[in-house]
Parts: structure tokens; sequence; C-alpha cells
């Protein structure tokens, strides 16, 4: 028997137990006459003691023998420790070690496999399957699995019929890149690794499986950051017989009850807010309504003043930051020169600091007086030690550079608390966005959403003006997900594909299969995709979706630890057709 119970779950009670554990060698501490060793293993770490005198001498010396990460059996009574550790949860037991087994020896690991480790980023992910024995890293990946069974309990309580799709599917021009897998029994053709199981899904309504979801892997080729990776996990869903109502009254069900479950929160029912509004008052479609600094616009108090910037803008836009009149200006030239970043885009800033006499002191003294400074405070609901930050030039422009503005304030005040969560779906999407590029429409989310019936009319004469019935659930300024009621009419789908620039022979080519489904019975039906990486890294109070995945890949999208992406065989090329320019 290699063990008769685990290293995190002997306690007091347990007093005088004859016990077998076995496990990692984290640490070992020779005093001289008493050594000490932590053993660890998925569970957690129990103190082992060996004393001089009284531990057979044959033992003592192979634990001299032992380095960190060695396997061991170890076999001795639990005792009462003298010296108690209320940080771990067996701290206050250790065990009295009678014999040692070595299972297997270890090298020196290349960084500690401790909670605080000196190994860098790059180092952890070619060792990952050292960093996976650390405790963060453990309880990251345990909380995945609770986030998972969670979901699914939720689901099937709801009645919903957990349903795979294929893996191999046909590559479509819509969206991100495909990965693309070559067929070796089709010479010259290609399936695609699915960016979403999305007409599956809808296949899948118009079978009649009414409520269908699916914890997909899913894939795109596209940049990566600290919130997306290549391959992802999404919790997919869709149901028939439904309007929008249903579908987010079901899913903020499950929102409250994972928050409820897993993180014992109660959050408040979901506030909905349109497009529109989200990007007038706060730049985004993704606003973190955790703090205020909503945005006001300034166009009536700022124009024809003489300030040829202002009057030459398209929008003149700003926030009030509260009791920030005492910024030095050090720290507004912090803020000058944040949102002059090449990522921001701005070419500067403008500043009135509201002072505590009821006076005003900015940047623009030469244009404005202190009444009309007052006409701002007052827009903008500024009081005494208020701090205005206004941005003005076109208007999607600007609205993006002060939503990072924002942002920055809201961290250099504190007020983005990842322990605090305010949760919102952000609905009436815009149908269909312009490339400047291609010069033609792209659908915003996917040329299968519905428009808003009573914008139908409008897609001949006002394309761009068309809302979609669709819907982003955000969380603490993060998208999680999104969806949308799906056309489910065969005319009304062939009319979305040629305002997306498909002729009727490209767009019978690509989703003929779909068209020809819609002829039979298509519900009305709806749906959306959680991204479960980003559930639960914000569950876990991180940014960052990489320690939240057991293998995940590095920023190049590369697995250092098994160096893939590779090259092949030529004799793989060669049975694949395929050639590699040398």
């Amino acid at each position: 028997m290699h063990r008769t119970h685990t290293c995190g779950e002997l306690r007091i009670e347990d007093k005088e137990k004859q016990i077998t554990l076995s496990g990692w060698v984290q640490r070992i501490r020779d005093k001289g006459g008493l050594i000490w060793i932590d053993l660890r293993d998925r569970y957690g770490i129990t103190q082992l003691l060996l004393e001089e005198g009284r531990t057979d001498a044959a033992t003592i010396k192979m634990v001299r023998e032992l380095g960190r990460e060695f396997v061991i059996k170890a076999n001795g009574t639990v005792i009462e420790r003298v010296s108690k550790n209320p940080n771990i949860p067996t701290g206050e037991i250790e065990i009295d070690l009678k014999s040692v087994e070595i299972l297997n020896s270890s090298k020196t690991p290349p960084f500690t496999i401790e909670d605080n480790t000196d190994g860098g980023d790059e180092l952890r992910m070619k060792y990952r399957y050292l960093d996976l024995r650390r405790q963060p890293l453990r309880r990251n990946l345990e909380l995945r699995n609770r986030l998972s069974i969670e979901t699914r309990k939720y689901l099937d309580s709801e009645k919903f019929f957990e349903i795979e799709t294929p893996y191999l599917i046909k590559s479509t021009p819509e969206g991100a890149r495909d990965f693309v897998v070559p067929s070796r029994m089709n010479e010259g053709q290609f399936y695609a690794l699915p960016q979403s199981p999305q007409t599956f899904k809808q296949l899948l309504m118009v079978a009649g499986y009414d409520r269908y979801y699916q914890l997909v892997k899913c894939f795109r080729d596209e940049d990566l950051r600290a919130d997306r990776q290549p391959e992802f996990t999404q919790i997919d869903c869709e149901m028939a017989f439904v309007e929008q109502d249903d579908i987010l009254n079901t899913f903020e069900g499950m929102v409250r009850y994972l928050f409820k479950t897993v993180k014992g929160v109660d959050i408040p029912e979901l506030p909905r807010m349109e497009y529109a509004d989200a990007m007038k008052f706060y730049g985004s479609d993704k606003p973190d309504i955790r703090f205020g600094m909503k945005f006001v616009e300034l166009n009536d108090v700022t124009k024809n003043k003489g300030f040829k910037i202002f009057d030459e803008a398209e929008l003149v836009v700003g926030i009030n930051a509260d009791g920030c009149a005492n910024y030095s200006r050090k720290q507004l030239d912090k803020l000058v020169d944040f949102v002059r970043k090449p990522q921001i885009g701005a070419k500067g800033l403008v500043y009135v600091k509201y002072n505590e006499d009821g006076s005003f002191k900015s940047s623009v003294d030469k244009f404005y007086s202190q009444d009309d400074l007052k006409e701002w405070a007052d827009k903008l609901g500024s009081k005494p030690g208020d701090l205005m930050l206004v941005l003005s030039g076109e208007t999607n422009k600007v609205r993006k550079q002060l939503s990072e503005l924002r942002l920055e304030m809201g961290n250099r005040l504190e007020l983005r608390d990842p322990d605090v969560f305010a949760s919102l779906w952000v609905v009436d999407f815009p149908l269909l966005e312009w490339d400047e590029d291609s010069e033609r429409y792209h659908a915003m989310h996917h040329p299968f959403t519905s428009p808003k019936p009573e914008d139908i009319e409008m897609l001949d004469s006002k394309p761009g003006e068309v809302r979609a019935n669709a819907y982003d659930l955000v969380i603490n300024g993060t998208e999680i997900g999104g969806g949308s009621i799906r056309i489910h009419d065969r005319d009304l789908q062939k009319l979305m594909f040629k305002h997306l620039g498909f002729s009727e022979e490209e767009a019978q080519e690509q989703f003929g299969f779909l068209l020809n489904a819609f002829e039979f019975g298509a519900p009305p039906h709806g749906g959306i995709a959680l991204g479960f990486d980003r559930l639960v890294a914000l569950f876990g109070g991180s940014d960052s979706i990489r320690d939240f995945i057991a293998f995940p890949k590095n920023n190049s999208g590369r697995d250092v630890m098994i160096d893939s992406p590779s090259k092949i065989a030529t004799e793989q090329l060669d049975e694949l057709k395929l050639m590699v320019k040398k």
C-alpha cells in the first residue's frame, strides 16, 4: 500500500494513528539532532519528524540522502506538533517517522516548487509539469474543475442535453483565421478546426434537440494576449422556441448560481444596457461598472471660445475624478503621457482642477473664464476637490481614448476591486460594421445573427443602423460571453448573406447545408457562448487565463514544453501532397 491517507487530510483527531503517506519532498530542515521533511502531494503538505536517538539510524541516513522533489513513501505515527502552523490545514500535527522508502529520485528542479517560486514565466512554461505541482496552480485547476461540475449541474437541472459536435469541419471566410488540417484521403482539400460549433448547434435545433450545451474546445488563429489562447474552452449553448428574454434569464440564473455555489457570493439581478449607451457613457461595449466616471459630452459649453482644438473636434467629452484636485503637476503630466501612448493615440489632455475654495485652475485658462469652467463642472457633476479630465476628436476614436483613461484612473484610485463583481448585459448591438480595407459590411457577431424585426426594412437603405438581436455578458469590464437570436428563415438568411457580399453561389457553397436545413421546419432559436477560461480566471481574481489552463501556449502561440508547433517529416508532407518552401 503506497498510502493510507493524503498529505492534506490528517488532523489532530487522527493522533496516534499508524499511517503511510506518499508524495514529493518539498523541503528538508536538518538541525542536527532533529530533521523535518515537508511532504507534498496534490492535497496539501504534511510535516515529517525524525529525532536522533529515537528514529532508526538507517532511516536518518537515508533521509539525509534525499533531495528536493524525491518521491518517497513514509510510515509513522500521527503526533501533535509542538510548534503549530496555523497557515496550513495539517498544521496541528506531524508524523513521527518510522521508515522511508525512496520511490524515485529527482534532479534538482530548475526553480523552487513553492507558492512564491523563483522561476520566470518561460522557464515555468518549459517545465510546466513541475509548475503544476505548486499549490497556486493546483488551486486554480481545482477551481476550474468545480466550475465545470457546477455548470453541468445547473444546465442539467434546466433540461439541457450535452451533445458533442465535430472538430474537423469546413472552413468559412467570416470571423477570425481558421486553423486548417490537410486531408490525406482527399488530396488538396482541408478541414478547419472549429472557431465555434455555431452551425452544428443550429442544426441541432432543426433536429428538435431544443436545449443543447457543450463545454467545447474551440480554435482561432489570431494574435494572443493575457485573456486569449489559440485553443480555448467555451460553454456553448442553444435553445429553441425562445426569445431574447428567455435566454438572458436562463443564463443570468446560471451566472448567479455559479457565484453562489463556487464563491459564496450573491450578485444582484443583472442590469441591461444598450450598446449605444455603453459607447456614449463608457466608450466601450464591455463597460466596467464597478465605479462611476461616466462620460459627459461637453460640445455645448466648450466650442466657439477660440480654442481651436475643441472648435474643430467632432466630440468634446470628459470625466470627473472625485477628490483628485490635489494632483501634482508631475501626476498630471503622467496622465498626459498616458493618453499620448501610441496604443491610446490622443494628442493631448485638458484638465481642470476644482479647488476647495471654489476656484478653477486649468490647462486652458487662456481660453476659458472661471464662469466657463463652472459650466463644465455643473455638467460633469463636479464639486470642490475634484479633477475634470477632457479629451476631444473624432467621436469613435475619442470615446475609446477616454475609455482607456477612465480605466487607468480606476486603477490609480483602486476602484477596480477584484473582490467586487459588477455584471450586466449589453444588448442591441449593430448588426453590421463597415470594414475600410475590404470596403464592405461584415457581421459584427456572425452572419447567422437575426436583425431586430423592426429594423429589417433598413437593411437596404441604412444597413449601418440596423440593430442585432444580440447580447453580451460583461463582468468587471470583461466580455465573458455573447450570443444572439438566430435567423431561422431561409429567405432572411439569404438576404443577410447578400448584404455581407456573398453571391448566391458563394452562399450556397459555404452554407448550403444550413440553408437547406431551414427548408425542413427550423424553429425560432437562439443561444450564447461563455468563455470558460475567462470565467475561471475572473473567479480566481486574475486578468490572465494562462494559469487556469493546465498546458497553455505562450504569447507566440508556442508550447515551449513540447516544442510545438514544429516541422514534420518529409514523408508526412509527401503523403499529404504538401510542399513547404525552403
